[in-house]
């Protein structure tokens, strides 16, 4: 009897296929400046890094990569972007093939959209829409990278830089300035720090929201309850975190610095630590209090059917207006003048629980394998890798092999797990014919 895959199973495989293949290609000599094939390794972590948006690397790209290995990355990059179902769908429609109902059904659920029907016309918008705001993003920085480093370099660092911040992916070239210095030489060029933040702000908040603004425009009032969680949490996300970085780092990477200077800081920090890798000033420097609320920022990370991980946007809005419908005894899970499903709060708290848990276990089998690493850093370094984020203090390239595979495992975990794992454990089963009795216990 033929088997049948779930769609999560399926989107997971497809996930392990591309990294499989970045993996065999960039173990390939003519992917390393050195003309020698990378080790297994190396090339495991960079494929799972860039095919799930990541970030982290244990080699830096611009030094250690060829052209051809740039490509590579770039090219798995874009793919684990838009996910890989979005550019499968893209290619049947470009060969004018049909697509049958379980394609149909795999896609929708690749991007969250319940709308099956409209499914096609989506897809072609996923396609256009990065396109176009892709190809805006690198116009911009040729602005300011054909300038330093030539007409050849400068065009490709800005196509390569604006595909990896919309897809909030955090790999950078450079590296030819400095090793893993990400875009710290740029801190104070607001065009290209304002550039790669809208990328990465329009990168994570969801096809379904692109879709959804650009049917009703700037009526707020119109939109689906989604599109107004969603464009809310993210302002507030922004916002807050940029006023309290502002705040925090005074004494630290802002001191000395210009008001002007302090405050382009603080915005990027705030958008960059919900998944997006790049930073502009030494992680590591952060005040303490920065690094806490980097860790909650990534944990969080973008919004579903994005570019971006975490446990996303609407997760934290369902599970705080429940936290505070339960302190004030409300009864109707109710925002925006909507009632939300019945199940909303329970599939909140299975992403929130299945993220959690998996970067505590991450954490504690580094603690085991590696004692003599700061625990602070270690914490910092599996919320990043489960929110697919890609920032770090520094410690990615002293992890020891089982430490990187725990990482790499991670990422996977963040970018198909923290969806696709979460819903495969509560796939629809049969009612069991006869059910357990009720009993209450204590809670709190």
């Amino acid at each position: 009897m033929k088997r049948k895959f779930s769609h999560t199973r399926l989107i997971a495989m497809g996930y392990i296929s591309i990294i499989i293949i970045g993996t065999i290609l960039l173990m390939l000599p003519i992917a390393s400046k050195s003309g020698e094939s990378a080790d297994f390794v190396t090339a495991l972590f960079t494929a799972v890094s860039t095919s799930c948006v990541t970030g982290l690397v244990v080699v830096d790209t611009a030094t250690n990569w060829t052209l051809f290995g740039q490509i590579v990355i770039i090219t798995l990059i874009q793919i684990g972007g838009l996910g890989f179902m979005t550019i499968a769908t893209t290619f049947s429609m470009l060969l004018k093939r049909k697509m049958g109902l379980r394609a149909r059904e795999v896609m929708v659920e690749s991007i969250n959209t319940e709308h099956i029907g409209s499914i096609m016309n989506l897809t072609k918008k996923i396609v256009a829409g990065t396109a176009i705001f892709e190809g805006i993003g690198a116009v911009l920085l040729a602005t300011r990278f054909i300038p330093e480093f030539g007409w050849a370099k400068g065009i490709w660092y800005s196509v390569f830089h604006s595909v990896s911040a919309f897809c909030n992916a955090g790999f950078d070239l450079m590296g030819i300035k400095e090793k893993y210095t990400s875009l710290v030489p740029f801190a104070d060029d607001a065009v290209v720090i304002i550039t790669i933040s809208f990328l990465v702000i329009i990168g994570g908040i969801g096809f379904l929201v692109w879709d959804d603004v650009s049917k009703k425009k700037l009526k707020f009032k119109y939109y689906q309850l989604h599109t107004k969680i969603v464009l809310t949490v993210t302002a507030i996300l922004l916002a807050v975190p940029t006023v309290l970085f502002l705040i925090f780092e005074r004494d630290f990477t802002n001191e000395g610095l210009g008001i002007g200077q302090s405050i382009l800081n603080s915005i990027f920090d705030s958008v960059t630590a919900r998944t997006a890798g790049f930073n502009s000033t030494d992680t590591a420097a952060l005040a303490p209090a920065s690094k806490i609320l980097t860790v909650f920022l990534m944990f969080i990370g973008g919004s579903p059917g994005s570019t971006a991980g975490g446990i996303k946007t609407t997760t934290l809005a369902v599970i705080a207006m429940s936290t505070f419908n339960g302190i004030t005894h409300r009864q109707s899970q109710g925002i925006f003048g909507r009632r939300l499903e019945k199940d909303a709060i329970h599939k909140a708290s299975s992403v929130v629980f299945t993220n959690m848990s998996l970067a505590i276990i991450g954490i504690i089998a580094i603690l085991a394998i590696q004692p003599s690493l700061d625990i602070g850093d270690i914490i910092f370094e599996c919320v990043s890798a489960i929110g697919t984020v890609g920032m770090t203090t520094g410690i990615t390239r002293d992890l020891a092999t089982a430490s990187r595979l725990i990482i790499a495992f991670l990422m996977f975990c963040g970018r198909v797990g923290s969806v696709s794992f979460a819903l495969a454990l509560m796939e629809k089963k049969a009612a069991p014919p006869v059910k357990n009795p009720r009993e209450k216990i204590t809670i709190g």
